[in-house]
């Protein structure tokens, strides 16, 4: 079965564009989220959308941004797509996986992605025992970047969702600043809502 989906962010309020071309790529079901940004952490539609779609089903969106606009996510997802034995299409870029050509592209990514793991966890146990100007800080550093964070939120928001611990730990950031970020947008959400019914 061929599930499509389509995001608008909250700058755009038309998705006619992408639900014609999914329509047009013959797509049996359409899946939306209108009013979110790529970066959300969370997508009800395409949480819905994963979790109902069966392996050998086919995932089509218009563009690959609106899966997401971070590189990293984009890879989670990807992977993701693999170890659920779903295919994908990007119809403005022209990827796909459902071909052997494509299938290569799945696994050019696992590769990616498994590199980009070691590279973290190496760095994690990159504390050097020396002393003086050739001693590194132990831990992990209390900030998380906006990529780190990307992946992180797509971790937390998967299928099955990892915690935010587990999450944390998996890329190599603090526990303390996943937690940190995660009360900051709660807090933005509750603003948002208590000037909504204002």
């Amino acid at each position: 079965m061929k599930l499509g989906y389509a995001r608008v962010g909250t700058d755009e309020d038309n998705m006619t564009l992408q639900i014609d071309a999914l329509r047009a790529a013959g797509v049996e079901l359409i899946y939306e989220d209108k009013g979110l940004s790529g970066s959300a952490v969370i997508k009800p539609a395409y949480i819905d959308m994963v979790r109902s779609a069966q392996p050998g089903d086919e995932i089509i969106v218009w563009r690959l941004d609106r899966l997401s606009r971070s590189l990293g996510t984009l890879m989670i997802e990807l992977e993701k797509f693999g170890r659920l034995n779903l295919g994908f299409r990007s119809l403005s870029e022209g990827i796909e996986t459902i071909s052997p050509e494509g299938r290569l592209f799945f696994q050019m990514v696992g590769a990616f992605r498994q590199f980009e793991r070691d590279v973290i966890a190496e760095r994690s146990n990159a504390s050097d025992p020396g002393t003086g100007s050739e001693r590194r800080p132990r831990g992990r550093p209390a900030v998380i970047s906006d990529d780190q964070w990307s992946m992180v939120s797509a971790l937390i928001a998967g299928d099955p969702p990892l915690s935010a611990a587990d999450a944390a730990k998996l890329l190599g950031v603090s526990r303390q600043a996943v937690h940190k970020r995660l009360k900051a947008i709660a807090a933005n959400q509750r603003r948002t809502v208590s000037n909504d019914t204002s």
